[in-house]
This record gives structure tokens, sequence and C-alpha cells, in this order.
């Protein structure tokens, strides 16, 4: 019998079209197999894998990342160019970054108020906006 873990997990991939492979199922049972939203790196899923799993590569973990967030699954989310988050929530919502701890969390939506975006260049258009808020604890 599969866990609810496993169950949601595979679901989860079903309902964006991929292909449950051992590792990829393995994976979305750490990201949503409990229900809850959650902001990985790639190095913490893969410690999270070692620690749960038969093991991953870490390029195995940022190859199935890639296939999550292309599948809209999950959401990149760049903090300084260098560090990619990856947000199992997917709606649009604005984030926190913990300077300190060096982690993400989800900001409060209804208190951001955006009042105008400068025009895209001619040929273009806005695909999204990413609010990244930087905290430091005083």
């Amino acid at each position: 019998m599969q866990s609810i873990e496993t169950k949601r997990g595979t679901e989860w991939l079903a309902g964006a079209g991929l292909r449950p492979t051992r590792q990829r199922v393995a994976l979305a049972e750490l990201l949503v197999g409990d229900g809850q939203n959650r902001h990985i790196t790639a190095e913490s899923l893969h410690a999270a894998a070692t620690d749960h799993t038969e093991g991953v590569s870490l390029a195995t973990v940022y190859n199935t990342l890639k296939a999550f967030s292309e599948a809209g699954l999950i959401r990149e989310v760049m903090v300084d160019g260098t560090k990619s988050y990856f947000d199992t929530r997917v709606d649009d919502h604005p984030h926190f970054f913990w300077e300190d701890e060096g982690h993400l969390t989800d900001a409060p939506k209804e208190q951001l108020e955006i009042a105008a975006l400068p025009d895209a260049p001619e040929g273009t258009e806005i695909a999204k906006v990413d609010v990244v808020i930087r905290l430091r604890r005083t």
C-alpha cells in the first residue's frame, strides 16, 4: 500500500503530466508529501533526499527541480543572482529573504501594493514580477 506522501507526490506529478520516475517521486514526496508549502534550495533538497531515500545525486536534484519548474509545479525565486530557491506555492506572492539566516519565507500578499510598473520595451511584455524583501535582524 502506498503511503500518503507517495500518493500526494505521484498525484502532483500526474497533474502536470510528468512521468513518475523513482527519483521524481522521491523528491515530490519531500516537497509536497506532507501537504505543506516550502521554500528549498537544490542543496537542501539533496540533503533531505540523502537522509530519506536511497540516494539521489545533486545533478539529478537540479535537473528534477528544473523539470518541476518548467511544468509549473514549483516556482524558482532568484535572491541575489547566484542563489535560487524553489517554492511549492506557485501563485503570485511576495517573499521575505532573511539575510542573517539565508532562508526565504512568504510575505503577506494582501499587504503588498504595486501602483505601477514601467512600460515594457517595444516588442516585449512583462512575464512576471518577483518581489523579494530582504530582512536583517536589528
